[in-house]
C-alpha cells in the first residue's frame, strides 16, 4: 500500500543516508572496536553483566542490593540517526521506538530517556524540530517512559534519537550469547522497511505499512519472550537479519539455519528490491556476512532482503512465542554461522 501526499519540507533530502542504514558498516565497526575494553573501576558494587564483548543491544549492570528488595539490573543504551521518513512527527516516533527497542531486546522496561537532537538551525525551521521531539515524547509516553530533557547541537544534517535507561531482572535477561542448539528462531516483525524507506527517499511515496511497523514498540514481544522462558534475543536493525543473526550465532557458539520461505516481508518490499531501491548499507551488510553464510540456492533478491538494513525492526528470539512466525532453528556449530534453506 502506497500513498503520495504533499510535504512542505522533505527531511530525507537533508541527509546522506536514512535511519539505521546510516550506521557505520559492521565490519568497519568491529575493526575500530577490536582490542578495546572498558577500564574497570578500582572498586565497584555495580558489576557489568553485559558489555562490549558480544556486541549486544545494550549495556547492563547489576544495582547494589537495598534491603530485602529483589535484585535489579540497570540497562543503558543510546540510538540516533538521520531522517528515515519525510514527516517530522513520524521521524520522531520511529527514532524513539528504535531507541527504546534496545531495552526491550534485553528483557527490560524503559524508565527514563533523554533526547539527542542535531539540527541544521540555519536551514530547517525549528517548528519541524518541535514535531520531531513531539513524536518522540508520544512514543515514550506510550512506553511508560519518562523523558527528562536531553542534548542538542547545531549540525549540517538533522539527527534524532534517545539515550534510554531501563530496569530488568538480572536473572531473566535476554542476551545474544545464550542461544542453544535445538531452539527455534522467531521473528516478531516483517522485513523490508529498509528498501521501502529508500524508495520513499527517492520518490516521495509514503508507505504506511513501513511506518506502522517502525512505530510499533517491541514491548509486547519482549514480554512474550520472557513469559515463554526465552533467554536469548536481539533486535533486528541496521545490520539486517543476517548480520544480527550472525552476531547471535557467533556469540552463542551455534549455527542458525533459516527457512527463507518462512521469513515475513512487508508488502512492496520485493518490488522495491526489483526496482533497485537498495541502500549502500544493505549491500555492505551482505558483503560482511557472506564469508560466514551458506546461501544455498537462495536468489539474489532474497539475499538482499535478508540483509536489508532495518530501522526499528522486530525481535529475533531463540524460542517460540505467540503470534510470531518461526523462521528457523539453532543447531550445533558448523562451518558457517548462518545457513539458508
Amino acid at each position: 500500500m502506497t500513498t503520495t501526499r504533499a510535504t512542505p519540507v522533505r527531511l530525507t533530502q537533508f541527509a546522506h543516508g536514512g535511519g539505521c542504514a546510516c550506521k557505520i558498516p559492521p565490519g568497519e565497526l568491529e575493526d575500530v572496536l577490536g582490542g578495546l575494553t572498558a577500564a574497570l573501576p578500582a572498586a565497584t558494587d555495580t558489576p557489568l553483566l553485559v558489555g562490549l564483548a558480544t556486541g549486544d543491544d545494550a549495556a547492563v549492570v547489576t544495582l547494589p542490593a537495598s534491603g530485602s528488595g529483589a535484585a535489579q539490573a540497570l540497562v543503558s543504551t543510546a540510538d540516533f540517526f538521520t531522517p528515515v521518513v519525510d514527516d517530522p512527527y513520524d521521524f520522531g516516533r520511529i527514532a524513539a521506538a528504535n531507541a527504546l527497542s534496545d531495552v526491550y531486546a534485553m528483557g527490560g522496561r524503559p524508565v527514563l530517556a533523554v533526547n539527542l537532537l542535531a539540527w541544521p538551525r540555519d536551514v530547517l525551521p525549528f517548528d519541524l524540530a518541535r514535531e520531531v521531539l513531539r513524536g518522540g515524547l508520544d512514543v515514550a509516553a506510550e512506553a511508560g517512559c519518562h523523558v527528562g530533557g536531553g542534548h542538542s547541537v547545531d549540525d549540517p544534517e538533522p539527527k534524532y534519537g534517545m539515550a534510554v535507561t531501563g530496569l530488568a531482572d538480572p536473572a531473566r535477561l535476554l542476551r545474544n550469547d545464550t542461544g542453544r542448539p535445538g531452539l527455534p528462531l522467531s521473528l516478531t516483525k516483517p522485513l523490508g522497511v529498509g528498501v521501502l524507506n529508500n524508495r520513499h527517499k527517492a520518490t516521495g511515496e509514503r508507505f504506511e505499512q513501513a511506518v506502522a511497523t517502525m512505530v510499533t514498540l517491541n514491548r509486547e514481544a519482549s514480554k512474550a519472550a520472557l513469559a515463554a522462558g526465552a533467554t536469548c534475543a536481539t533486535d533486528v536493525t541496521g545490520f539486517g537479519l543476517l548480520g544480527h543473526l550472525h552476531k547471535l550465532a557467533r556469540a552463542s557458539g551455534v549455527t542458525a539455519v533459516v527457512d527463507t520461505a518462512a521469513v515475513p516481508f512487508l508488502q512492496g518490499a520485493r518490488e522495491a528490491v526489483r526496482d533497485g531501491y537498495v541502500s549502500g548499507g544493505t549491500r555492505r551488510n551482505l558483503e560482511w556476512v557472506a564469508p560466514y553464510t551458506d546461501f544455498g540456492d537462495t536468489d539474489a533478491d532474497t539475499r538482499l532482503l535478508l540483509a536489508d538494513a532495518q530501522t526499528s525492526g522486530g525481535l529475533l528470539v531463540a524460542g517460540e512465542i505467540p503470534g510470531a512466525p518461526v523462521i528457523g532453528e539453532l543447531v550445533p556449530r558448523g562451518p558457517h554461522s548462518v545457513v539458508l534453506r
